[in-house]
This record gives structure tokens, sequence and C-alpha cells, in this order.
């Protein structure tokens, strides 16, 4: 095994867990989970880690082994990246270069807004970049011209209460239709780390409010258009994705002062069906020196 079991970390913010891997006393590397995962993402991908790096891994809030707390407030991608910086203060990390993927690649960019002096280099895979309002309207414009069907899940847990009703007993069903590599296959190891996960009570309502925080999410990415990434980036792309559309790469070099974009052929969650290729891309791109 590359990472650690989930680690138990109290912070004034709350519970969380997290994972580490490779290099204990290396350059630290922040990777950061989507939905519907945990920090076990970045298990496979470690392997392939080029020597010199210490990876901590944290389980966002509603996810991973950390607290589900109630009330989409704290869902807030802003509070999310809250609760991270709190992990790495009580870690005693100051510095470092950071990982994002899903809606983890959101919270890492709300990281490096809230304490950029301390990032480094980031990494963004499959997701929107939060400052790139004119590409992302180009998206929407993109999605509302098709039927959009690619979308339901985010439509179906934004309903009140209909993932906590529907979901529990079904987890199986549930993560494997989103799981389902599609040019290799996602390995099996993890996706029984995720339906063991989304088995916690109070995850279904606790995954689904990342996306019911969204509307307010959005409000605040608006305002963040003329912001230009000053952090050295890298965004890496899984081209099969059918819902982070090859659009979402329009205007992104607009947005950041150095920004490189490497295409992998693969789905949404590239870091496991091509951990490998996702890990010499990283290898290119980060620094082991302090």
């Amino acid at each position: 095994m590359f990472l650690s079991a989930p680690k138990p970390l109290a912070t004034p913010r709350g519970h969380f867990t997290y994972r580490e891997g490779g290099d204990a006393n290396g350059t630290p590397l922040v990777m950061i989970h989507g939905w519907p995962e945990s920090s076990y993402c970045w298990e496979h991908l470690g392997a392939y880690l080029k020597p010199g790096l210490r990876v901590i891994a944290p389980d966002l809030r509603g996810l991973g082994d950390s607290e589900r707390t109630e009330g989409q407030q704290h869902y807030l991608k802003q509070e999310l990246a809250n609760d991270v910086v709190s992990m790495l203060d009580e870690l005693g990390i100051t510095d470092f270069q950071l990982v994002g993927h899903d809606w983890g690649g959101v919270v890492a960019q709300e990281v490096a807004l809230a304490i950029p002096d301390r990032v480094r280099k980031m990494v963004i895979m499959n997701i929107a970049i939060i400052n790139n309002l004119k590409g992302n309207q180009e998206v929407m414009a993109k999605v509302r011209s098709g039927s959009g069907k690619a979308y339901w899940y985010q439509h179906f847990q934004q309903a009140p209460g209909m993932a906590e009703a529907m979901i529990p007993g079904n987890e199986d069903v549930w993560l494997r239709f989103f799981l389902t590599g599609v040019v290799a296959p996602m390995p099996e190891d993890a996706i029984a780390e995720y339906i063991r996960m989304y088995s916690i009570p109070g995850t279904p309502g606790a995954g689904a409010s990342y996306y019911r925080a969204f509307h307010d999410d959005a409000k605040r990415w608006a305002s963040l258009s003329g912001h230009v990434w000053k952090i050295p980036s890298l965004y890496i792309y899984g081209n099969k994705d059918k819902v982070i559309i090859p659009e979402y790469l329009n205007r992104i070099e607009e947005c950041f002062e150095d920004i490189r974009v490497e295409q992998v052929d693969a789905g949404h969650f590239l870091q496991e069906e091509k951990p490998e290729e996702v890990a010499g891309h990283m290898n290119n791109f980060f620094d082991t020196g302090h």
C-alpha cells in the first residue's frame, strides 16, 4: 500500500481524517479528492510518483471517514477549503504543492485563493476553473444546446431529501453507475472503499450537499472573473469525460500567468483509470527540493 490507513485529526473546525504516503521527510504534496471518492483515490497513482514527495491526502467533510455534518452551508467550497487549511495548520504544513480532482479541484483553487503564499504549484484535474467566467458560460451554452442528460445526478441530489431516502441500501448500484472506467477499469479495491464510505450513516446527504451548495458557490465564483492565478499550474484532462466536456478548457490560458494543459485518454476518474500516465505528468511538473 502506498497510503496509510485513515488517520484521525481534530481541528477547531471539526473532526477529520487524512492519509499519508511517500517520503516522510519529502516536499509536501497535498492531494484533494472529489465526489464520490475519498483520499483513497490517490492510492494507485501514488505508486508511480517520483521519490522525494510527502503526500498528505485529506478526507473532505462528509466523505472518507471525516465527520458528516448536517447543513449545506458547511459544503460551500470556500468552507471546505478552510477545513483543509485547518488540517494543514494542525499538521504543521506551511508551504506545499497542491493537487485537486473534481470537487477537490475546486476546493484546491479555494485553498490557493485563501493562502496563495503557501501554495508553490497547483494541479487541477477534470473540473471547472472557478475564475473562468467566460469559458464556463460557453460550457453552459453547449450543455443547454443538448439534452443535458449526463447531469441528471446533480439535479437528483439537489432535490431535498431524495438522496437520503433512496441511496441507503443501494450504495453498490449508485456508485458503480459513476465509477465505471471509460477506457480502463476502475480498481475494484477503490470501488469497495467508496461503497464502504457511502454506507456510513449521513453520507448520502453529505454527498448531496456538495451539489446543493453549488448555487451559492456559483454566485461567489462570478465575482472572481478578474482573478489571474500567479501560481505555476498544470491542468490534466481526462478527455473522455461526459460531464466535464472539452469546452471547460476554453479560455483557460486567460486565467493563469503560467498554465500547461495535458490530456489523457481516460474518463472523469483519470487518476484511477490511468495512474501511471497521470503520475508521469505530475512528476514532470512537481519539485522535490526544499
